[in-house]
């Protein structure tokens, strides 16, 4: 990160800037299975996830893991455990999930979902940074959790992927859809993005 290890949110925001904050109107319906892996991973009492936009060549890099239905990807994220630092945490999630050595260049967005299953309800907080590769090779490193890694365009993130994160009917992939479409708007109000989806432009 620029500037060195962030200690707090507040830091966070000195260095990279404030980020655009969203809570959304309605929660994100869960199915058993999904809620389960939520719930698995707030064991150590993890409620949050850093979430990055990674820039290659006009493209982002996007994950698939072995359990997303046919045509799901999303960007690369991780929980952060607590008493580690979430700049800590989106570096080494890079690093596990896409092969990429990263730094931040941007705080983008704070979001703030809430995910319910049945009388259950677990509040959320995502932070989605824009980063940029400073080393590595395109490739997961956890080959368990991560099938596979690669580069599209935005419009692909917007057009055939969304629709295939949309069409799974999982209230966490819809959740993964929804911060998609912020995290393009919040590039191209930083003109980052072409309005065309073409390409994303780096800073």
């Amino acid at each position: 990160m620029k500037g060195g290890t962030d200690t707090t949110v507040e830091e966070l925001e000195r260095v990279l800037g404030r980020p655009e904050e969203v809570e959304f109107p309605e929660p994100f319906v869960m199915q058993d299975g999904e809620f389960l892996l939520l719930k698995r991973s707030m064991v150590d009492g993890r409620s949050q996830d850093a979430t990055l936009c990674i820039l290659i060549d006009g493209r982002v890099v996007v994950i698939r893991k072995p359990f997303h239905p046919p045509g799901v990807y999303r960007p690369p994220s991780g929980g952060v455990p607590p008493g580690e630092s979430i700049a800590v945490a989106a570096k080494r999630e890079a690093y596990e999930e896409t092969g990429l050595e990263i730094e931040l260049e941007r705080y983008l967005l704070r979001l703030r979902p809430v995910f319910i299953h049945q009388d259950e309800r677990v509040s959320w907080t995502s932070h989605v940074f824009l980063a940029r590769r400073i080393g590595g090779e395109l490739k997961q490193q956890d080959t368990r959790e991560i099938e596979e890694v690669k580069l599209v365009s935005v419009k692909e993130l917007e057009g055939p992927i969304r629709a295939h994160l949309l069409e799974s009917g999982l209230g966490g992939l819809r959740y993964r859809a929804e911060l998609a479409d912020l995290m393009i708007a919040r590039l191209r109000g930083l003109g980052l993005c072409q309005m065309d989806g073409s390409e994303a432009l780096h800073t």
